[in-house]
């Protein structure tokens, strides 16, 4: 597969700047392939899922990831950027950096800022411990375990996506806005955004139709926002990412799919993360570890049947992964009508809800 086949035209008016408000008055796609498409809202969810069906939430929390300070080598320094990516250890970070080129491993880096954006040296400390490719390097911090969860959570911006960032800065309605209202477990550097569309009153309203509930952790990080650079699809390859489905959740899934109900996953990291877990035979295990799973069309699913999911960028991997999921002519007729109707996309944006092709 070309990456050209994944490619298409989105104005930029229409990259959602805000969540709507309230959070489940955002529009809803259904896709249903072979079928008309339905334009609802996601408050119109209950009546569009059956009791006994179970919706699968990544319950990620994201942290305050984004830091800015200053990389010191002798008496020398330069402003630096970093984004945190995946903990290896109590004290250990990979992260992008920018200006990349300009670390080296043994560099000392100063992170963290005030109100008046004056650098705190010593406050969030770290050494390049090793460089890797695109800007990726490992810092080892001076602080570890809650410590250093506690400075990173005082000193770091919400690590708002790049097509947002690059439109206007982060402020302290993202500390809110971008975070599901029933996350977790520490740990995301990117929102798991469609989760971003519920309210305590829509998963009342869930529960009162009968339709089930389990929570997965997948720690989303920022290669999720990495763009495709081979021309051929399978050459990419995905940034790996800490995920874990509980013995219980794995009881929830295969009780649902033995008594005839329907797996929605919400937000394709559930999805990935489900996939992961999955045996041969579709029966749902406990996972615990890392997965780098890349779904694209041709993929056989074997853990879900619906999946609601926000629109996403041109030529990325998750467009890859919705096509697979409804089929490649469906999303991309799915896509061109959502442009033309207004509907507004990405992190912040409204909502699809995907049935699988068969």
């Amino acid at each position: 597969m070309q990456l050209a086949d994944f490619d298409f035209d989105l104005p930029e008016g229409r990259i959602a700047l805000r969540p709507a408000a309230p959070r489940d008055a955002a529009r809803m796609l259904v896709v249903v392939p072979g079928r008309p498409l339905h334009d609802l809202r996601v408050s119109d969810l209950p009546g569009r899922l059956r009791a006994g069906d179970l919706l699968v939430m990544n319950d990620t929390r994201v942290i305050a990831a984004r830091l800015k300070g200053r990389r010191w080598r002798d008496e020398a320094s330069v402003a630096v950027e970093a984004t945190l990516h995946r903990r290896l250890a109590p004290h250990l970070w990979t992260a992008f950096m920018r200006p990349g080129k300009r670390l080296a491993p043994g560099d000392r880096v100063a992170l963290g800022e005030t109100g008046d954006r004056a650098c705190l040296l010593g406050a969030l400390n770290a050494t390049v411990e090793a460089k890797g490719e695109g800007g990726e390097v490992t810092l080892a911090f001076d602080l570890a375990g809650p410590d250093l969860d506690a400075a990173i959570a005082e000193r770091g911006a919400m690590p708002l996506p790049p097509y947002i960032a690059a439109l206007r800065p982060e402020d302290e309605r993202d500390r809110t806005d971008y975070q599901t209202v029933y996350a977790q477990a520490d740990g995301s550097v990117a929102a798991p955004t469609a989760g971003l569309h519920f309210t305590p009153q829509l998963l009342d309203r869930l529960a009162a139709a009968g339709v089930g509930t389990a929570y997965v952790t997948l720690h989303v990080g920022a290669g999720t926002f990495l763009p495709v650079k081979t021309e051929t699809v399978e050459a990419h390859r995905m940034h790996p990412e800490r995920g874990e489905v509980s013995a219980a959740a794995a009881q929830a899934v295969n009780r649902t799919r033995a008594a005839g109900g329907r797996v929605v996953c919400v937000g394709t990291t559930s999805l990935r993360l489900l996939e992961s877990a999955a045996g041969e035979d579709g029966t749902m295990r406990p996972f615990d570890g890392e997965t780098a799973i890349f779904i694209t069309p041709g993929y056989r699913f074997r853990a879900a049947d619906g999946l609601m999911t926000n629109f996403h960028l041109p030529r990325s991997t998750l467009f890859m992964l919705v096509s697979a999921f409804a089929g490649l002519a469906e999303m991309r007729a799915a896509y061109a009508h959502a442009i033309a109707a207004g509907y507004r996309f990405y992190s912040y944006g409204d909502a699809s809800l995907l049935w699988r092709a068969r």
